[in-house]
C-alpha cells in the first residue's frame, strides 16, 4: 500500500471514530436548547432547560456532593497512590515489585459491577452505613490504581544519579523527596489527580451499588430520571457536565504545558552553566 493511500485511510479512519464518539453528544447538546420538551422534533431555541436544572435545589445539592466526593476522593487517590507508586518502585526484590504492580493492575480490568459488588458486601460487614462515606471510601479505593498508573512512568524517567547527587551533597531522606524526587514526579501526580477527579465524576456502576441513605451522585441521578421518561433538563445537565468537563481537559492541557516550559528552560539554564563552569576551567 502506497504511503499517500494508507493517510487517507489513516485520516478516514480517525474522522470516523470521532464522529462516532461526538455526535451523540452533540445531539444531545442540541436538544438541550429545544423549546418541544422532547427529542422528536426541534421547535424552537429556549434556555428554559437550563433555567429549570438551576431552579431545581435538589439536582442543584446533588451537584454539589458529587464534585466534592471527586474532589476529595481524587486528593486522598492522588496522596496515597503517589505513596503507593514510591513502594512499588523502591521494592529491592523484583518479584515483590511485580507481584504488587500485578495486583494495582487488576483493579483497572476489572469489571466495575464486581468491584461495586465487592465493595458493598466488604462496607457492609464493617457496618459502614451506605451514604456519602461508603461512596467516599470507594471512589478513592478504584481512583488509587489509577494515580499509581500515572506516578510509576515518571518515576522510571527519573535519572538514579539525581539523587545520588542529592545524597553526596548532604540531603537526607526527606529533602531528597521533597526537593528532588516529588518535583520530578509532579506532572505524573497531577495527570493522576484529573484521571482520578474525571473517573469518579462519572462513575455509576460502583457508586449505584453503595450509594443510599438519600445520597446520591449525578451519574446515579441521571440513570434515575432518564428511567422515567425523556426529560430535556436532563439534556441540559449532561451538557453543563460536557462543558466542565472540556474545561477541565484545556485547564490540565495548560499545566501541563507550563510545566514542560519551565522543565525546559531549567535545562537550557544548567546547560549555560555547565558550560560556563567549563570554561572558567
Amino acid at each position: 500500500m502506497k504511503k499517500g493511500t494508507f493517510l487517507r485511510w489513516r485520516n478516514v479512519y480517525l474522522v470516523t471514530a470521532f464522529l462516532v464518539m461526538y455526535l451523540p453528544i452533540f445531539y444531545l447538546i442540541f436538544y438541550s436548547f429545544n423549546s418541544g420538551g422532547d427529542m422528536n422534533r426541534f421547535t424552537g431555541f429556549t434556555w428554559e432547560n437550563y433555567s429549570a436544572v438551576f431552579e431545581d435545589s435538589r439536582l442543584m445539592l446533588i451537584v454539589v456532593d458529587t464534585f466534592l466526593v471527586a474532589f476529595l476522593s481524587a486528593l486522598l487517590a492522588a496522596i496515597i497512590g503517589t505513596c503507593g507508586a514510591l513502594g512499588i518502585y523502591y521494592m529491592k526484590r523484583r518479584q515483590m515489585r511485580t507481584l504488587f504492580l500485578s495486583l494495582n493492575n487488576i483493579l483497572l480490568v476489572s469489571p466495575d459491577v464486581i468491584i461495586g459488588a465487592s465493595f458493598l458486601i466488604f462496607l457492609t460487614i464493617l457496618g459502614i452505613r451506605l451514604g456519602f462515606t461508603s461512596v467516599m471510601l470507594s471512589h478513592i479505593a478504584f481512583s488509587i490504581p489509577i494515580v499509581v498508573l500515572m506516578v510509576l512512568p515518571k518515576l522510571q524517567e527519573m535519572n538514579p544519579s539525581l539523587i545520588q547527587a542529592a545524597k553526596d551533597l548532604g540531603a537526607n531522606q526527606w529533602t531528597t523527596l521533597t526537593k528532588v524526587i516529588l518535583p520530578f514526579i509532579t506532572p505524573g501526580i497531577i495527570a493522576g489527580y484529573f484521571m482520578a477527579f474525571t473517573y469518579s465524576l462519572d462513575d455509576f456502576a460502583v457508586t449505584f451499588f453503595v450509594t443510599g441513605n438519600g445520597f446520591s451522585t449525578l451519574s446515579v441521578e441521571i440513570y434515575s430520571r432518564a428511567r422515567q421518561g425523556i426529560s430535556l433538563d436532563i439534556n441540559a445537565l449532561s451538557a453543563l457536565m460536557f462543558l466542565f468537563s472540556l474545561l477541565l481537559v484545556v485547564g490540565y492541557y495548560f499545566i501541563s504545558h507550563e510545566k514542560k516550559v519551565e522543565s525546559t528552560k531549567k535545562r537550557k539554564e544548567d546547560r549555560v552553566a555547565e558550560k560556563k563552569a567549563v570554561e572558567t576551567l
